[in-house]
Formats: C-alpha cells, sequence, structure tokens
C-alpha cells in the first residue's frame, strides 16, 4: 500500500480537501486492511489502497456524523434529517464492495465493524 495513494483516494472518495486533519484515520485505515491481508498477499495491489481509503472515508463519516449529533444535542436541536445515516450506509456499502473487490487478497473475519441506527 502507498499511502500518498490512499491520501489521493481518500480525498476523492470523501471530499475532503484537506487530508492532513485526517491523517490518524487514514493510517489506521491502512493498519486495518494490512491485518486483513491474506498470507502471502501482494501489498503492492492498487486494490488495497482503494479499500484503505474507502475505509478511512467509512471511519471519518462515522466521525462526522458523531460530531453532528453531539452538536444538536449540545444545542437543544432534534434530529430530523435521514441525511447522516444515508450517507453512513453509502460508506459503508462502499467500503464493502472494496472488501469484495480485495476478496483474494483479505480475509474478513478479523474487521470489526460496529454500528448504530435503524435497520
Amino acid at each position: 500500500m502507498d499511502i500518498n495513494s490512499v491520501k489521493s483516494l481518500f480525498t476523492m472518495i470523501s471530499g475532503e480537501e484537506d487530508y492532513e486533519i485526517y491523517l490518524p484515520i487514514i493510517i489506521l485505515s491502512m493498519s486495518e486492511t494490512e491485518r486483513m491481508l491474506k498470507a502471502g498477499a501482494d501489498k503492492n495491489d492498487i486494490r488495497l489502497d482503494f479499500l484503505s481509503a474507502a475505509i478511512a472515508n467509512f471511519r471519518y463519516v462515522q466521525l462526522k456524523a458523531s460530531r453532528d449529533r453531539t452538536q444538536a444535542v449540545m444545542l437543544g436541536n432534534a434530529l430530523t434529517s435521514e441525511n447522516e445515516s444515508g450517507t453512513l450506509r453509502y460508506a459503508e456499502k462502499l467500503m464493502y464492495s472494496y472488501m469484495g473487490m480485495c476478496s483474494e487478497l483479505i480475509d474478513c473475519d478479523g474487521f470489526v465493524f460496529s454500528g448504530f441506527g435503524k435497520e
């Protein structure tokens, strides 16, 4: 995996232009991807960069939704929009799509997913 490629892909997926603020999330996503690798998998396969960026985007959207919810609670606002949960669901689907694309390289059993919401 190439961190510069993952940063660029994260920017493209998330729309967040200042990726430096989210560098810890990007590094975490690369670590998560590395832990999923099957023995003997090619760590330089470009698909892993896309997967890492999608995981980073998912974590970014989780963080953003958490901030929005906290701010609304502090201001006493009711959250009536389904937009944030829709965005989170889309980020999750994108992440799992890239996991599928990397199925021959990774073992998803070790990936820890934790989500909250209506389903």
